[in-house]
């Protein structure tokens, strides 16, 4: 059986941070809607984020972490990884071509 290095690992895909609040919700038995409402957050922005159609900014990490007690940095370095995936999205990668182009030139 042939070695693989750890630069042909495939890493696991990324979990939007949604995902994990949605699941720790329904673990607590807590309503989205009135946790929306305790962290002061429309219940739609709220659903958007459970639904991984919002990022989780450091601000309502925070507020997570308050009422939840789940550490901000960790939900915030889960949305960046997850932010971070979207190069491998190829309309990404067309957006940024022209750009890596230009930048070739300039070195």
């Amino acid at each position: 059986m042939a070695k693989t290095t750890a630069t042909e690992l495939k890493s696991f895909r990324p979990y939007h941070p949604g995902e994990l609040l949605k699941d720790e919700l329904e673990c607590r038995q807590l309503s989205q809607r009135e946790f929306a409402k305790q962290i002061g957050l429309p219940y739609a922005t709220f659903n958007e984020i459970l639904n991984g159609q919002r990022p989780v900014t450091a601000d309502v990490a925070l507020y997570v972490e308050d009422v939840l007690g789940v550490p901000a940095y960790m939900l915030v370095g889960m949305q960046t990884d997850y932010d971070l995936t979207a190069q491998e999205d190829s309309k990404v990668n067309d957006r940024h071509a022209p750009i890596r182009k230009a930048a070739a030139v300039l070195q």
